[in-house]
């Protein structure tokens, strides 16, 4: 940890190990501004939400396993109780043009991350091709503290 960045690795773990910045979003906690894709990365990152979003396949890619779950607990973040899968899909739509995932062709409810695009956008000042942040072939699970409108979501309750 000499360069002030901690790296987690899951029980679980296959595709990549992350840097914990990846996973926070650029908001103070309490607040409700979050970003979707940040959003998805903290389920994924937490083992209780296995069974509703998962990593799978390739680098990068996870898999939506209770659409209307996912939703829920996304309007319940963003204080939005009509939530639903239809206009949260239309959410991640636009990170396509941005290249920040995409769908995965083929695979139903199944998305996939551009880590590298991700970090452009958010981090421009990185060097990807000398970011030792990026470990190929190492997903990982771990838990962070999330802000949060609800307890559920923030694990709390």
């Amino acid at each position: 940890m000499k360069s002030g960045r901690r790296e987690r690795e899951g029980p679980q773990s296959k595709g990549f190990a992350f840097p914990d910045w990846a996973y926070k979003p650029e908001s103070s906690p309490g607040s409700r501004q979050i970003q979707l894709w940040h959003f998805i990365l903290e389920l994924l990152q937490k083992e209780e939400y296995q069974g509703v979003i998962a990593w799978q396949g390739d680098y990068g890619e996870f898999v939506i396993k209770d659409p209307d779950e996912v939703a829920r607990l996304w309007g319940i973040r963003k204080c939005k109780p009509h939530m639903n899968y239809d206009k949260l899909s239309r959410a991640l739509r636009y990170y396509y043009n941005k290249r920040i995932l995409h769908k995965t062709k083929g695979k139903r409810f199944t998305y996939k991350f551009n880590f590298s695009k991700v970090v452009l956008v958010n981090y421009p000042i990185l060097d990807m091709a000398n970011s030792p942040f990026f470990l190929a072939q190492n997903h990982f699970n771990g838990s962070t503290g999330t802000p949060d409108c609800s307890p559920e979501v923030r694990g709390v309750g």
